[in-house]
């Protein structure tokens, strides 16, 4: 069998065992030996159930600015909706918009329908990649085209860059 067979995925398989280890806090010859069998056998038994195949990602630097912006998307969003729910729970405005999106790329869609849900006070709803749109559900909706905007502006086109078709 040859490596790559064996080794679908080569950065799954050494997270896996990285996690096994731990998960069980140590670092004994068992949980290496374990932690190298789960890490080689579970990728060879879930590769069927790969929707997609992995794509590589062109600009790696560009990513991890996305992950950082995220990550900070996420904090100041926990805030505003403490602030919102604590504060102004009558003010709030719930309601759902429909993103557009540049290509029906299926990895895209994902990931965006992801980070919106990922994020405090946004639900990305359902993903329709027939019609190129996911439809996202804000706690409080004041002006449907600025997060439509902020949406396609802050995520959808940094993914585009990173995963080129």
């Amino acid at each position: 069998m040859r490596p790559a067979r064996m080794l679908p995925r080569p950065w799954l398989s050494l997270a896996l065992l990285l996690m096994w280890l731990l998960l069980n806090q140590s670092l004994a010859a068992g949980h290496w030996l374990l932690g190298a069998v789960l890490g080689t056998v579970l990728p060879l038994l879930l590769q069927r159930l790969a929707p997609m195949p992995v794509r590589r990602v062109s600009k790696p630097f560009k990513l991890l600015r996305l992950i950082a912006l995220l990550l900070w998307d996420i904090v100041l969003a926990n805030l505003v909706v403490a602030r919102q729910v604590l504060f102004q729970r009558q003010q709030l405005q719930p309601g759902f918009v429909y993103v557009p999106l540049e290509r029906d790329d299926e990895l895209v869609a994902v990931l965006l329908a992801s980070m919106i849900t990922l994020t405090p006070g946004t639900v990305g709803v359902r993903v329709e990649l027939a019609q190129r749109r996911v439809l996202v559900h804000a706690l409080h909706l004041t002006d449907a085209d600025a997060l439509v905007r902020e949406v396609k502006n802050r995520y959808e086109s940094q993914l585009l860059e990173i995963l080129p078709c």
